[in-house]
């Protein structure tokens, strides 16, 4: 068997480190308490490193990460990643972008509430200084404010829902989502951004790029409402903090409540100074909740990344993630894991690849191919293929990449087709969403079936007649071979049908080669995914 090495840089949550341990087949290794010039010493063990904030993933990091193949931020920002570096290395780059998220949106409204009642100072008189000044503390309330909301993604989205049961006034502004996203929520959806700066209450919710830094300065502040909030819970410099501190001494900004700042920790920064902010310690993603889920995906996404199996949430691909609505993310993962069972299901060198997509993913025909070829090629190629390369080593092995789009015309409203071609027969595969994430395959060589796309699976094609599951049955149990599952498509016309048996233990040859000797069957394959 195979081993894959991991390697954990940082601390994270002991549920990713005990299923990194579970994996037979992972060499799991925890570097988070070595210092970092003692991890560069080690690093070139590693298949794929989980970092967070704590390690550079600098040049000298990849210059010693001689074998790394990819990389998994625990959490959403990649500021301490040089994408660069690992994109022309071949290094692909995940992140967790939504498992701190109601951490993230919970803290925003804490945020808003202690701005809008002055929580930590009035705790402070009567818990510290033991005083009894209710007359001190007249605060306002949410209900009927101005809320404008900057970047409505996850967790902008998030905030405007509970900001809508407090029954305020919502308006957002984010160039890269549809309106619909928004009013859909009853929430006003503008392009012009001073309707923002016209808000009582303004929270941003961006990612840190070239566009978005220092986005609120000291032009957008004079613009604002005497006695406007601001809140950030993103990342630090989405605000000047020139600006935003000469704004609140005075009195333009009557409070903010900051949980990031440009450097970090920023124990002796000019804002601890005023006394109309609330600060925490960078905590959007510290609940206990969030550290489970940071960490057990993290660990999943290095297992998937490490195996070949797909890379989720990888930042340097031909696309961007805020490029992309969040209904495409899916299909893009479901199009690798496709092209990888295609290709197991069809050993042999790979000819041509025809990706056909119906309904409005036919939008994202490219990215949908660039995946379908990572997914086809693994199988030959393992860790030499991946998202940055993917075109180049199609072309140069000669494999023709055909792309279809068309409207949706049957039962989906969106489908996604891979025809793989090699020398030797052609497979043709066919998959859908339910539910915004719910991966299916739909069709496997016209059967119609309803799959999900994971584990250990037995194809088994075979002639319609009595007594064949049985068959089946009694040879996988006779060689304690558990089946989990069970999906059968038929074609009466021709008098054939499909199995696909998903199966708990590894399946050998011994076995496969008595299923292929019943009567009744056409071919048997085996594929993991």
């Amino acid at each position: 068997m195979q081993k894959h090495t991991i390697m954990v840089c940082d601390h994270i949550h002991e549920s990713g480190l005990n299923l990194l341990k579970s994996q037979p087949d992972v060499n799991y290794i925890n570097a988070a308490d070595l210092p970092k010039d003692e991890l560069l010493k080690v690093i070139d063990q590693a298949d794929v490193a989980i970092t967070r904030s704590s390690t550079e993933v600098n040049e000298a990091f990849l210059q010693a990460a001689k074998n790394l193949k990819a990389l998994v931020r625990a959490g959403v920002g990649v500021d301490n990643v040089d994408m660069d570096g690992c994109s022309k290395r071949g290094i692909i780059v995940m992140n967790v972008p939504t498992a701190n998220t109601i951490a993230a949106v919970e803290l925003t409204m804490a945020h808003m509430l202690s701005c809008m009642r002055a929580f930590p100072y009035a705790h402070n008189d009567l818990k510290i200084d033991r005083t009894w000044k209710r007359e001190k503390w007249y605060g306002y309330e949410l209900k009927d404010k101005k809320l404008g909301i900057i970047g409505f993604g996850n967790i902008g989205s998030r905030v405007g829902k509970r900001a809508k049961a407090f029954e305020m006034d919502i308006v957002t502004y984010d160039p890269y989502i549809d309106p619909s996203k928004a009013t859909d929520l009853g929430i006003e959806y503008t392009t012009d951004f001073d309707d923002i700066l016209a808000c009582d209450i303004i929270t941003i919710h961006t990612p840190k790029t070239h566009e978005t830094i220092g986005m609120i300065g000291e032009k957008e502040i004079e613009k604002m409402k005497d006695g406007v909030v601001l809140i950030n819970c993103a990342r630090g410099g989405l605000y000047d903090e020139e600006a935003l501190y000469k704004g609140l001494e005075s009195g333009k900004i009557r409070f903010a409540g900051i949980d990031v700042f440009v450097k970090e920790p920023a124990t002796d920064h000019p804002l601890l100074e005023l006394d109309n902010v609330t600060v925490t310690p960078h905590l959007g993603a510290n609940t206990h909740e969030s550290q489970y889920k940071i960490a057990t995906q993290a660990a999943q996404q290095a297992l998937d990344a490490a195996r070949g199996i797909s890379f989720p949430n990888a930042l340097n691909l031909p696309i961007r993630e805020n490029e992309i609505p969040e209904f495409v993310k899916p299909y893009l993962e479901l199009m690798q894991k496709i092209g990888f069972l295609a290709a197991q299901a069809n050993r042999g060198a790979i000819k041509s690849l025809k990706i056909t997509a119906e309904g409005d993913i036919g939008e994202y025909l490219d990215s949908l191919a660039t995946f379908a070829t990572v997914g086809a090629l693994k199988e030959a190629l393992g860790e030499m293929i991946n998202y940055v390369n993917a075109d180049f080593v199609a072309k140069e092995r000669g494999i023709e990449v055909h792309k279809e789009s068309s409207a949706s015309t049957g039962a989906y409203k969106n489908k996604i087709t891979l025809r793989l071609t090699t020398e030797k027969e052609v497979t043709e595969i066919s998959g859908t969403i339910f539910n915004d994430d719910v991966q299916r395959i739909v069709s496997i060589n016209g059967f119609a079936l309803d799959i999900e796309p994971k584990g250990r699976m037995i194809l088994f094609k075979n002639t319609d007649v009595p007594g064949v599951i049985g068959d089946v049955g009694q040879i996988l149990a006779r060689h304690n071979v558990n089946i989990s599952d069970f999906r059968l498509g038929r074609d009466r016309k021709k008098g054939l049908a499909l199995a696909v048996i998903l199966v708990d233990d590894d399946v050998n040859e011994k076995v496969l080669s008595e299923l292929d000797a019943l009567e009744a069957s056409v071919y048997v394959k085996y594929v993991i995914l």
